[in-house]
């Protein structure tokens, strides 16, 4: 690159001017709290190597994305997030968004199916069907995906702690639908770091749940190909109050924690790598969440090359799903949360994103209500053909403040991994309370900058409505849902083989106490119709339930 400085001389004349004239009395850093500069020019990315660091789509470190052709070839996958009340009511509102365009599904679960409780036990109550879908056992499933061909949909199930017993169940119903294992597509969250680290919705202990997970792995490695066993979640740190590096070191730790976890295992890393997908939050900071992805891929593409070795270029691939910030939407004139979804969406996008769940505008009230979900999916639907970014590949590749955004974000991600080594690895990390530490840091000096209205929050701390009154409808789910969930279940404990029950729950706690893989043990209590809670009963027995140590 030629001599700058010369402009750099000019530039900082400049600068000092600029700096003087007068600001509106905001804060112009970046929702992360890193500094933005007044303008950004080629002396900003004065060590910036076109192929090393940018090169061309498709092609290693695949910064401007995965595929050669990126939407031209085909657009991301709209998946908006459903589930609510009975699974009947849930396999309603499936067909519904796949009758209005959605091009696959993604699965919310309730509170107790979340942390493997069925409808009837103690902690249960009050919870089923509020938050999202009640499923306790297969017959649950059969009704979820009734009439829903399990082989020509791709299917993404936000689990966690219990992944392994829904996704039994599921493998169970497409065994009754006649579907081959090796047809099915779809992905499960099933990513147990980011829970200790964010969400807090674990059962067992880190090293336990991490075996769950490797033997999930390896079993779709073997058994169900088109699979992703893992989705590596960046959302919920985001959401807990993260800063966009904290999300975007976080998880690509926590990645890193697994595919070591299966390394270890003895699996070679191409035979599970290019499954493994990755998911992310799109927050408002527009540029930041852009440069966000394109650092991301980057840093994975290098990682997989260079220190796993992986051989296949699909390893070295970021595939991500993105879903628009939950945790920026207001309560307060919620209509003005169709705009901040639709900017978000417009950055999952730019950066590259393989599918996009947009949130809902009553989603701070309740769960969405189809006239919400409906506008939520159509603002996809106009990104993708109405505004044009799809014509051209990574449109802001080249810009001096992308570009510069994207290698602080790599650098400042690459000081997190440090640390973390430093400490052992992701799980001594967690035990040690580090990365719920530093996102309560983040969250708090955000906190501070909205009460003291250095960041204006439309309709929260300013331009806001004395008497207003909010008039969108909300979806009400009945209590009658779960008094019909319980009397199914006992209808079903009523009719089954306890005396199978009883032998398939012996071979699962034998399973896990010798270190077998537990998927054909868990599939085969599916198929004979035990329940999410007597499975995860009966591997607490084994495993033992994790309680957090207090760090504040």
């Amino acid at each position: 690159m030629k001599d700058n400085s010369g402009f750099k001389e000019k530039k900082n004349n400049w600068k000092d001017n600029a700096e003087k004239a007068k600001t509106i009395g905001i804060t112009f850093n970046s929702i992360s709290g890193n500094k933005n500069e007044l303008l950004y020019a080629p002396d900003d990315i004065e060590n910036f190597n076109y192929e090393r660091d940018l090169n061309l789509p498709g092609e290693y470190p695949y910064t401007r994305g995965i595929h050669i052709n990126m939407y031209r070839g085909k657009l991301w996958t709209m998946r908006q997030f459903a589930g609510f009340g009975s699974p009947e009511d849930t396999n309603n509102r499936f067909k519904y968004l796949l009758a209005h365009g959605q091009t696959g599904l993604s699965v919310a679960f309730d509170l107790p199916t979340l942390m493997g409780w069925d409808p009837d036990a103690e902690l249960a109550e009050g919870e089923v069907g509020i938050c999202g879908v009640a499923v306790s056992s297969l017959h649950d499933m059969e009704k979820l995906f009734n009439q829903i061909p399990l082989d020509k949909v791709s299917t993404s199930m936000t689990i966690n702690s219990p992944a392994s017993m829904i996704f039994a169940f599921y493998l169970a119903v497409a065994e009754k639908q006649g579907v081959k294992f090796s047809d099915l597509r779809g992905t499960l969250q099933n990513d147990i770091l980011k829970e200790y680290i964010a969400q807090k919705e674990y059962i067992f202990p880190p090293y336990p749940s991490m075996r769950i997970i490797v033997d999930m792995i390896e079993y779709c490695a073997n058994e169900v190909p088109q699979w992703n066993p893992v989705s590596i979640s960046g959302y919920h740190i985001r959401e807990a109050g993260s800063t966009a590096a904290q999300e975007l070191a976080f998880t690509l730790a926590d990645g890193f924690a697994y595919i070591e976890a299966c390394i270890k295992r003895g699996m070679d890393v191409d035979d599970f790598a290019p499954r493994l997908s990755y998911f992310f939050n799109a927050h408002l900071d527009f540029f930041e969440e852009i440069a966000k992805y394109r650092a991301a891929r980057r840093i994975y593409a290098r990682r997989m090359r260079e220190k796993y070795e992986a051989k296949n270029p699909r390893s070295w691939w970021l595939r991500f799903h993105t879903q628009t910030a939950g945790c920026s939407l207001t309560a307060q004139q919620p209509e003005n949360n169709i705009i901040r979804t639709a900017y978000q969406a417009l950055a999952g996008v730019l950066g590259g994103t393989q599918s996009l769940h947009t949130n809902s505008m009553d989603e701070t009230l309740a769960l969405p209500s189809e006239k919400a979900v409906k506008i939520a999916l159509r603002t996809q639907q106009l990104i993708a053909f109405e505004t044009g970014v799809i014509n051209t590949i990574d449109p802001l590749g080249g810009s001096y403040y992308v570009e510069a955004l994207t290698n602080r974000l790599e650098e400042e991600a690459n000081k997190y991994f440090e640390q973390i080594d430093a400490l052992g690895g992701v799980i001594p990390a967690i035990e040690m309370g580090f990365f719920q530490k530093e996102i309560a840091i983040a969250a708090y000096r955000y906190q501070k900058e909205i009460e003291e209205k250095k960041r204006i929050i439309v309709g929260v701390n300013e331009f806001v409505e004395e008497d207003e009154k909010i008039e969108i409808p909300i979806l009400y789910v009945s209590p009658e849902v779960e008094r019909k969930q319980k009397k199914e279940l006992a209808d079903l404990k009523q009719n089954r083989s306890q005396k199978t029950v009883a032998e398939k729950l012996e071979k699962l706690n034998y399973a896990a106490a010798n270190d077998e893989n537990l998927m054909p043990y868990i599939l085969d209590c599916a198929r004979n119709y035990v329940t999410l809670g007597e499975m995860c009963e009966e591997l607490k027995q084994v495993f033992g339930v994790y309680e957090e140590n207090v760090v504040f």
